[in-house]
């Protein structure tokens, strides 16, 4: 699908690391050196790799295995480590495309990485064009009523705010009155907009929402001092805090607010192919091969101990 010409998110991670000079390591076209860790961003990823298990293979619907093929879609307009652009601008890489690539692999099936805006990407389900959506989704009730979902990491929030920024938030107070960016249409949005209007019940004042779709503005933004904090997926602040040096985590809480928050391969509902996404989950839990996918970009804090089909999700508002 065709996308807006914006600086790709890895190359944005390149002039970010260049302009915060916070690395521990040299900085190439394909990858970055930070604090001992290699990250690698070129195309030839050398995905962790799997093998097919034909017990859980001969489940899916005959309609996807027929084709041989499973087509994935995921957003890219997110920052590193989740779902970004190589510095071929057009590869699809981070933790959700070798996840997504490792159950089709399980399945049996050759994983077509589809990409589109948020949107489009539930647009894309409900219309057949995707049979599976792996790009940070988090289970919400609201969604269960048309998806369904197999579980693979936890759906961890953090505030983002420049080293040294002398604040902490623990809650909602924490957030009155400041300048704080967040995605528009996301589950950090919801929360942001909860806390506010608590805030202002409360008597206090309202937090000055800003929104940012792309990593590269909303990091200008922040360290232009236009905004004080950014609130976004733990992964993308977590590797953004080690790479850069310049930033740091100021809190971070469940996106699923009160219950525990949980990201998870999606299908249509009703489809069939729920429950062999989940068991190949299961079995590459069991193998390490998760493991690996999740070490290899530090994300070792959010694993799940198994796949659940549709566990209880955000409530609905």
């Amino acid at each position: 699908m065709p996308r807006a010409r914006t600086v790709p998110a890895a190359a944005a991670l390149l002039l970010l690391l260049s302009a915060c000079g916070g690395t521990t390591g040299a900085a190439t076209d394909d990858q970055v050196v930070a604090q001992g860790k290699v990250i690698n961003l070129s195309a030839d990823q050398k995905r962790v790799s799997a093998t097919k298990d034909d017990a859980i293979a001969a489940a899916v619907p005959e309609a996807v295995r027929a084709t041989g093929r499973i087509t994935i879609g995921g957003s890219a307009g997110t920052a590193p480590p989740l779902r970004f652009y190589a510095t071929d601008d057009k590869t699809p890489i981070g933790v959700e495309t070798d996840i997504a690539v490792l159950v089709a692999q399980v399945l049996g099936l050759e994983p077509q990485l589809e990409v589109s805006s948020w949107e489009n990407l539930f647009v894309g389900l409900d219309s057949g064009a995707y049979q599976l959506g792996i790009s940070n989704i988090t289970v919400t009730e609201a969604r269960k009523e048309k998806y369904d979902f197999a579980t693979y990491r936890l759906d961890t929030l953090a505030f983002e705010a420049k080293k040294g920024a002398g604040w902490k938030v623990n809650g909602p107070a924490d957030v009155a009155g400041k300048v704080i960016a967040v995605g528009s249409g996301t589950n950090q949005e919801k929360i942001l907009v909860d806390w506010s209007k608590q805030n202002e019940a409360k008597g206090l004042k309202p937090t000055n929402i800003k929104y940012y779709q792309n990593s590269s503005d909303y990091y200008l933004a922040l360290e232009s001092g236009r905004i004080e904090a950014y609130l976004g997926p733990n992964p993308t602040s977590a590797h953004h805090v080690a790479t850069s040096g310049k930033t740091e985590v100021i809190g971070s809480f469940s996106g699923g607010g009160e219950i525990v928050g949980k990201i998870a391969a999606t299908t249509k509902k009703d489809s069939g192919l729920v429950k062999p996404v989940a068991d190949a989950l299961n079995l590459l839990i069991k193998n390490g091969k998760y493991a690996e996918v999740l070490d290899r970009w530090g994300l070792a804090s959010e694993a799940v101990p198994t796949s659940e089909i549709n566990p209880p999700g955000l409530p609905k508002t």
